[in-house]
């Protein structure tokens, strides 16, 4: 069984204005997962798997999907309304896709082996890769899953509010992770929950949708995502099925312990179009330090 990177790319990026997970932001017109694929291949990953929009196949492949295919084994799955329950009526009117619950499900056919999942827009640091990888080589098929836990403060940013999963961590144990929303960074470096006008301590460990995971884990989150769409949540717009929400309900279960593996570095994406020329600048030092080659379309 092949160890496997699963990459979201499904999103809408509403608030970025446009499709961010195909923006070229390397100086090469790199777009951002082409640096979370690079990572884990020299890691020891050897599948990638695309979550995507169907509209977005061809363009994915003509700019990442098919070089790479000469690296590693390459799948693709859609996240599309068609992936639902065919018991379940989507509500009229809602647009929104169903969240990162539903996006990794939609893999569920493809990926046989041990996982780590993440997002496409963001980058998440050379070392991260090569810790979820050692962590996986050693999770059991069942019970158990890993989480690559950063700092609050280096996860935020100026140019508007985050969503960011903010952790319970005792020893390397995950206790709880509660999603929070409108996170705001200030110029004087504070960190505020603007919903409950509370500061937030720097430091605080999150989550940035960076777990590991055996396949054994895809049953349990197809009875948990049926049980959100049987809920009141199935008939709302906008409700999402988010991966942190389940892990926490799982833990409060005991039906899942997550180890959580310590990150230092300094994550960056692209939530706002403002963002994008500071990710162009730091994954431009990162090229003219060494950490990366010329290009990495070689």
């Amino acid at each position: 069984m092949k160890k496997t990177l699963v990459i979201m790319a499904a999103g809408l990026g509403s608030r970025y204005g446009g499709i961010k997970q195909m923006e070229g932001v390397g100086p090469r017109g790199e777009i951002l997962m082409e640096y979370s694929i690079h990572d884990a291949l020299r890691a020891g990953f050897e599948k990638i798997v695309f979550i995507i929009k169907p509209e977005m196949r061809e363009a994915v492949e003509d700019l990442c999907g098919r070089y790479v295919a000469k690296k590693a084994e390459v799948a693709y799955a859609y996240q599309d309304y068609s992936s639902l329950p065919a018991w379940y009526t989507v509500p009229e009117g809602r647009e929104k896709p169903y969240g990162t619950v539903h996006a990794l499900l939609c893999a569920g056919d493809v990926v046989d082996g041990p996982f780590c999942v993440l997002n496409a827009d963001d980058y998440y640091g050379v070392g991260a890769y090569e810790t979820m990888s050692r962590a996986l080589d050693t999770l059991p098929e069942a019970g158990q899953a890993a989480m690559v836990g950063y700092l609050l403060k280096n996860t935020v940013s100026l140019h508007g509010a985050v969503s960011r999963g903010l952790c319970t961590v005792e020893g390397s144990r995950l206790t709880a992770v509660h999603e929070t929303k409108e996170i705001q960074l200030y110029a004087d470096g504070t960190i505020k929950d603007t919903r409950k006008d509370v500061l937030l301590d720097r430091d605080t460990p999150v989550s940035m949708n960076y777990w590991g995971f055996m396949p054994s884990i895809f049953p349990v989150m197809e009875e948990y995502f049926e049980a959100f769409l049987r809920s009141e949540n199935g008939k709302e717009l906008k409700s999402e099925c988010l991966l942190p929400i389940m892990v926490d309900d799982l833990k409060a279960k005991n039906a899942l312990e997550v180890t959580v593996l310590e990150s230092h570095d300094k994550w960056f994406g692209m939530t706002y179009r403002a963002d994008r020329e500071a990710v162009a600048e730091e994954l431009g030092k990162l090229h003219e330090e060494g950490v990366y080659p010329e290009t990495l379309r070689s």
